[in-house]
């Protein structure tokens, strides 16, 4: 009884200096996702489309749409993304223009709306021409862009003329609400055909592939994602320890029983 006692004292110890771990880690990111699931985002925002048109969000978002931010000139991350989210909208069995859109936003405010048009032809050569207009490229100001990405959690990082930056895409309802975050540079269709249903029907859930948000932090010098040792051994710790405890509570159960 008594190891048991110490044990569960122990494991209640963990849990807590874990959950204080990440509550500080969360609000000390720099380069990542901080989710913000259910935030309406501010739809008055103006930007400049692909065709040098002021545009605010509002006026862009009446659909399911798939929204991830980019900068042109990035030799890192962002490329492949841009072709993850090209092989999706090839593979997925959903209409686009119709059942969803696609909106990319510049997080650099240097970059110009002729910059995206040349930047977007890259990526839609496999659209059919007629759809190539519901993946919408923007820029702005820094305020805007300030303002947009702190609305979704998307924190990013000057780094000389590059910047750090984290790689996911945003599920958002037709009413601008964020449903769903989807990591990685790839993306199952599966995965962005259930997460822009479900932002159809405003539903937001919670990623199940953040653990690599969690256990992997960006370097921004090799632009690479390294594994966070502490993380990963603190939670392997709470998964000892609550076998553990299962199995000292089931086997003094059954000890219980057969003095009975």
């Amino acid at each position: 009884m008594k190891t048991r006692f110490i044990l569960l004292i122990c494991f209640s110890m963990a849990i807590t200096a874990m959950g204080q771990y990440y509550n500080v880690a969360e609000d000390q990111v720099e380069v990542g996702i901080v989710e913000k699931l259910d935030s309406i985002l501010p739809l008055n925002l103006e930007f400049q489309n692909e065709d040098d048109q002021t545009t605010s969000l509002g006026s862009i978002i009446d659909k399911p749409t798939i929204l991830c931010f980019v900068y042109f000139d990035c030799p890192g991350l962002c490329p492949p993304l841009l072709a993850g989210v090209s092989e999706l909208i090839d593979k997925l069995d959903m209409q686009l223009g119709v059942d969803y859109q696609v909106v990319t936003i510049s997080f650099n405010p240097k970059d110009s709306p002729v910059k995206a048009k040349e930047k977007k032809l890259n990526y839609v050569t496999g659209i059919p021409e007629n759809d190539r207009k519901h993946w919408i490229w923007l820029t702005g100001d820094q305020n805007n862009i300030a303002t947009i990405t702190e609305s979704v959690g998307y924190r990013y990082k000057p780094q000389g003329v590059d910047f750090a930056h984290p790689s996911a895409i945003i599920a958002l309802s037709p009413e601008g609400k964020i449903t769903r975050y989807l990591y990685g540079l790839t993306y199952l269709p599966f995965d962005a055909k259930m997460a822009l249903i479900e932002a159809q029907k405003g539903i937001a859930r919670p990623t199940i592939n953040k653990i690599l948000d969690i256990c992997f932090a960006y370097d921004p010098n090799n632009r690479t994602y390294s594994l966070q040792i502490t993380r990963v051994a603190g939670a392997f710790l709470i998964i000892v320890a609550l076998t553990i405890l299962i199995f000292l509570l089931v086997k003094g159960r059954r000890k219980t029983e057969n003095k009975a």
